[in-house]
């Protein structure tokens, strides 16, 4: 068998998310289907992380075993071939030693959320951000969201069906910045609860509106409660975006 690690981009909106289920199409079912006609062999995808439903990423990343003997680029070329019209693309292939875990030897993740903030309605990023009409003060937002770095209690923004053994984890950086009408929110941490991202970047949205202050985020985490929780944001604009290892 040989390990090849794959680096994948999708588009999350016709997907009921990364996760093989049995009520609707995944990404990681179009892509399993995908090697097995190139290979004859049923295979079973790993990735760094989980997405729902309408979360896209632009550089997940993900292993499959293989006994066929294929070459990367002959493999990623035929993955890509077979896998359309899904909005589905490998980027990148390589063999990667047995021991190599998509998810297990993963140090941390990287997520950007974006907000198209602009009273007109969207046209060619329908489903690829949120937009929100009011103005935004992306540098209250910023400034709020430095409340939530480091080690928390973060059940407030986990959603009920979180399959984590703890709520607590360490977040690394939370940053938000404006590019003209767009606010985009980076989140990294070795790993995030189910729902936490889109739960931090809505009571966030709240603090840019003036709704909340940043004493009101605090007070949100502190209360350990998701009936605390302001707004879960919706999935349209989120984004995995990076997976990182050990050089």
């Amino acid at each position: 068998m040989t390990r090849f690690r794959l680096t994948v981009e999708f588009d999350g909106r016709p997907f009921m998310g990364w996760q093989r289920q049995a009520h609707g199409p995944t990404v990681q079912q179009a892509i399993e289907e995908a090697v097995a006609r190139t290979t004859g062999e049923t295979v079973v995808l790993h990735a760094a992380g989980r997405t729902d439903a309408g979360v896209h990423a632009r550089a997940m990343t993900a292993h499959v075993d293989i006994a066929k003997d294929i070459a990367p680029f002959r493999l990623m070329e035929a993955i890509n071939a077979l896998i359309r019209p899904a909005p589905v693309a490998i980027l990148g292939c390589e063999v990667v030693p047995d021991d190599w875990h998509a998810r297990f030897s993963c140090l941390g993740r990287r997520y950007i959320y974006r907000i198209v903030n602009r009273r007109a309605p969207l046209t060619f990023e329908h489903g690829l951000a949120w937009r929100v009409a009011n103005e935004l003060d992306a540098q209250a937002m910023n400034d709020a969201a430095q409340r939530l770095v480091g080690l928390h209690d973060f059940t407030t923004f986990r959603s009920a069906h979180c399959q984590a053994e703890s709520p607590v984890k360490t977040l690394d950086r939370l940053d938000v910045r404006r590019i003209d009408d767009v606010i985009e929110i980076e989140a990294a941490a070795r790993s995030f609860l189910h729902h936490q991202v889109r739960s931090m970047v809505g009571c966030l949205m709240l603090v840019g509106q003036g709704r909340w202050s940043a004493d009101d985020l605090s007070d949100a985490l502190e209360a350990a409660d998701r009936a605390e929780l302001g707004l879960n944001a919706p999935p349209d604009g989120l984004y995995f975006v990076e997976a990182r290892y050990p050089e």
